[in-house]
């Protein structure tokens, strides 16, 4: 019995230390209260449709009232060539009670088959909550800065939405990529014959630098059999930046017939 009242007092003693603990965790940040950048990095490719947000927030308590951050902007990319600030430049707002603000940027995508990369640089300078300040640590270097690293990207990648001739269904978010501007893979496509959304695939082409796309002679595992090929030939609209596929797919039918059917497709680049 004694032994089982000290097992039991010890665990009561680790059970009280373990509260005190937690209690002490709530308390642990005791100011200054100050706004920083939620992420110091941040990187894209230019091709990468969708607005950019640049978050930044308030450690510490949430202030009752709206309070304007100010930042500067830096950095080797162009402003109007490489990329946008929606909304006013050089400031933004935190709504009352809350602990976000939002920067939000539009990558301009100006690919030209030359892979580099440029930064944008944001820097906060100043807030109007005179209860905050910019930044921690020495020099209020933390979270004062945020990097946002601009991907050059190759002449026809990209998202885009793809549609079947003979089918008004659309297929979004179709990725196509490049790791050397000449061969291309198209992803998240889907490659059914009579039903546009029944079998997804991947598929090789290559741009021969002339508008004009040949799809070379390829087996795709995820047709239905391993016997099924794709090739074809297509071209690029460099007005629209549309790219048409005509697929040639050789199907087999039974063990001593194939039949080839030729199925266009068009890839129209998401805005």
């Amino acid at each position: 019995m004694k032994l089982i009242h000290k097992i039991l007092s010890f665990g009561f003693v680790i059970l009280l230390v373990s509260l005190v603990a937690c209690e002490e965790q709530k308390i642990l940040f005791e100011g200054p209260s100050f706004v920083r950048f939620t992420d110091t990095t941040l990187t894209f490719k230019e091709s990468y449709g969708l607005p950019v947000e640049v978050k930044l927030h308030i450690v510490g308590k949430p202030v009752n009232k709206s309070i304007t951050v100010n930042y500067a902007v830096g950095g080797t990319a162009r402003e109007g060539r490489d990329y946008s600030i929606e909304g006013v430049k050089g400031s933004v707002i935190i709504p009352a009670n809350k602990a976000f603000g939002t920067i939000t940027i539009k990558l301009i995508n100006n690919a030209n088959n030359i892979l580099d990369a440029q930064d944008v640089v944001f820097t906060l300078t100043g807030v109007s909550e005179t209860g905050l300040q910019v930044g921690f640590g020495n020099n209020n270097i933390i979270g004062k800065t945020m990097r946002l690293t601009i991907q050059d990207d190759c002449l026809l990648s990209g998202f885009y939405a793809g549609t079947r001739r003979g089918s008004n269904e659309v297929v979004n978010n179709i990725a196509i990529t490049s790791l050397n501007c000449k061969d291309y893979q198209v992803a998240n496509w889907n490659i059914g014959v009579f039903n546009f959304t029944a079998i997804k695939a991947t598929m090789n082409f290559t741009d021969n630098g002339d508008n004009t796309l040949t799809i070379p002679t390829q087996v795709s595992p995820d047709l239905t059999t391993p016997y099924d090929t794709l090739r074809g030939t297509g071209i690029w609209n460099p007005q629209t930046k549309a790219i048409l596929l005509n697929v040639k797919l050789k199907l087999r039918v039974s063990a001593t017939r194939d039949t080839v059917v030729t199925v266009p497709f068009t890839f129209t680049p998401r805005q």
